[in-house]
C-alpha cells in the first residue's frame, strides 16, 4: 500500500518574522562568528528560544578526529539544558555561512533532529523550527515531526 507524507511549513521573509523570530535568527547569524570549522569552511549558527523569553546560541565545532565535533544545533540545546535545566524550548533557528561568507541554506542534520525530537518529547511540547533557505527567505516548522517524521522513540 502506497502512503504520502506531507511535510506542512511556513516560508516568510525576515521582515515578515515577528520580533521574537526576528531576534532569533539574528542571534543564530551571529553564533556563526564563533564557529570552528578549518576543515568545512562551513559556519553554522544555531539560537534556541527558552520559555523564559532568553536566547541561547551555539555554532558547529569541528575536530580533525571526525566526528568528534559537534553541530551547531546541539551545541546550543545542550548549552541551554546544561545552564537552564527543565526550561521549555520553545524555538530553534539556524543558519549557514559559505566559505565566502555569504548566508545560505542550512537544516539540521540526522543526528540533530532526533536529539531536538528527544527534546520535544521530554517537554511534552513541540519546537518551532527556522532555517534560513536563501534571499531572505526563512522557512518555519510547527515542530521536528515535520523535520523527521519517523522519529525514534523508546
Amino acid at each position: 500500500m502506497e502512503k504520502t507524507q506531507t511535510i506542512r511549513y511556513q516560508e516568510c521573509s525576515m521582515t515578515e518574522l515577528g520580533e521574537a523570530d526576528r531576534r532569533l535568527m539574528k542571534s543564530a547569524i551571529e553564533a556563526t562568528e564563533s564557529a570552528y570549522a578549518p576543515y568545512s569552511n562551513f559556519h553554522v549558527g544555531a539560537a534556541v528560544l527558552l520559555g523564559s523569553g532568553e536566547v541561547v546560541t551555539g555554532s558547529n565545532q569541528e575536530n580533525m578526529a571526525y566526528p568528534s565535533g559537534l553541530c551547531a544545533e546541539r551545541t546550543a540545546l545542550f548549552a541551554a539544558s546544561a545552564q537552564h535545566p527543565g526550561m521549555v524550548i520553545k524555538a530553534l533557528a539556524v543558519v549557514g555561512r559559505n566559505p565566502e561568507g555569504r548566508l545560505v541554506a542550512a537544516s539540521p542534520c540526522g543526528a540533530c533532529r532526533q536529539v531536538m525530537s528527544e527534546y520535544e518529547q521530554r517537554q511534552g511540547e513541540k519546537i518551532r523550527v527556522l532555517t534560513y533557505f536563501s534571499d531572505d527567505k526563512i522557512l518555519i516548522f510547527d515542530g521536528v515531526d515535520s523535520l523527521l517524521p519517523f522519529v525514534f522513540t523508546m
